[in-house]
């Protein structure tokens, strides 16, 4: 991390300018991590390393979260216990943890593992050992897989909608342009481009980065070459700053139009500092409330968690993100039932009918695993996103990319979801 904030600052500087299945039997005492009075869970993210920017903050947000509803009697009288584990986001440490958290800490389950990288390798361990592998923090196909993962369930829409989404908005407000492509050199990054070109065709120019070398020079070299007008991100926030600060360091600066894993802007402007202005117009998308909307219910709710069991951290759309995965986490418990086990918890979220603060559906059942169904698209202005526009939805095949009326539910009077 400290070689790719030197790299930046330098950038910067210049550019100035089975579903798991309780072990031993169908009651609570018998089930892993759980016992009368207390629920066990476990997550790896990248407290440090080159995705900490602005991802270090969910699982803090959504412990805060667990301890607001701990404070309240907690969930059929049991209080959640998160461990969060780092990762460094590398595949090979977040082996190391989640072997620990299911064989020695005996977790009821894992909670929105965090990467695409990092989370790919342990599907097929948690599938053998029968641990639910509940909203995944990525928007990877790979977990949408129910006859091959059937305790896996994502969170995000995934990055092949989101592309769709994307594409279509360039499609209908940029015609004409040169369109090109930056992404990660994985899941995130192929499959951002599949759902692109499926609405595009063949962009005109394309590059890859791996999160090991924090140096985008030539990738953004080739694209200016390339005389890229329209430049589709596919990055964490890292590098969606390192890309915009490369590009105005050589003269380039094209329309970007970025990933919403990439653009929350409040990471992007600390980890920006001066050059900050070069966001100035930045297109995104999201689907859950933005963190700068203070009249939205939701962000009413999550801001007073914050100040009373977050340490006051500094409000984002990271934090919005981290509760907002806290909340479907407890529905899904209290959906689940007083006897608690890991086929209950699975089978709860496939019967789906979850309500919460997303801006369109989630898509749950069971020939469905993956997350919300949709996004609406956002614009950076001043330093802030606003959402513009309606919300769509789409899925990651060849359907139609669709407009979305719906609204989200108002959070109960007290931030808890009922029992059901």
């Amino acid at each position: 991390m400290k070689r790719t904030a030197t790299v930046l600052a330098a950038v910067l500087l210049a550019a100035g300018c089975s579903s798991g299945n309780s072990s031993g039997g169908g009651g609570s005492s018998s089930t892993p991590g759980v016992t009368d009075s207390s629920i066990l869970i476990g997550t790896h993210q990248p407290l440090t390393g080159p995705a900490a920017a602005g991802y270090s903050e969910i699982s803090p947000a959504t412990k805060a979260y667990f301890d607001f509803v701990n404070a309240n009697g907690g969930v059929y009288g049991r209080q959640i216990t998160y461990k969060i584990m780092d990762d460094t986001y590398n595949p090979a440490t977040t082996q190391q943890v989640v072997r620990q958290m299911v064989l020695q800490d005996k977790v009821f389950a894992i909670l929105n593992g965090l990467g695409t990288p990092t989370h790919t390798g342990v599907l097929d361990f948690l599938k053998t050992n029968r641990v639910p592998d509940l909203f995944v923090a990525s928007g990877s196909r790979s977990w949408n897989q129910p006859d091959k993962y059937p305790g896996t369930f994502g969170f995000n829409p995934d990055y092949t909608v989101e592309g769709k989404i994307l594409a279509t908005y360039v499609k209908t407000s940029l015609a004409g342009k040169k369109v090109c492509f930056l992404g990660q050199d994985d899941d995130f990054g192929r499959d951002s481009l599949a759902g692109i070109e499926q609405i595009l065709g063949p962009v005109a120019a394309k590059q890859s980065y791996v999160t090991s070398n924090p140096n985008v020079g030539p990738q953004m070299g080739a694209l200016k070459a390339a005389a890229c007008q329209v430049v589709m991100l596919a990055t964490v926030p890292g590098f969606t700053a390192l890309a915009i600060g490369t590009g105005a360091k050589i003269g380039f600066k094209p329309q970007y139009v970025v990933s919403n894993v990439g653009a929350d802007p409040t990471t992007l402007t600390k980890t920006l500092g001066p050059a900050a202005g070069l966001l100035e117009g930045v297109v995104a998308a999201n689907y859950l409330p933005l963190a700068s909307d203070t009249s939205n219910p939701w962000i009413q709710l999550f801001q007073k968690v914050n100040t009373q069991y977050n340490k006051g951290a500094q409000f984002d759309d990271n934090v919005v993100y981290g509760m907002s995965v806290g909340y479907l986490f407890v529905q899904t418990l209290q959906a689940a039932g007083k006897d608690l086990t890991r086929d209950k918890l699975t089978a709860a979220v496939e019967k789906g009918g979850f309500t919460g603060p997303g801006m369109v559906p989630l898509r749950f059942s069971d020939k469905d695993h993956s997350g919300y169904a949709g996004e609406q698209l956002t614009k950076l202005v001043g330093g802030k996103s606003t959402y513009f526009g309606t919300a769509f939805q789409t899925d990651d095949a060849a359907g139609p990319v669709s407009p979305y009326s719906g609204t989200a539910a108002a959070p109960p009077a007290n931030g808890i979801p009922p029992a059901q």
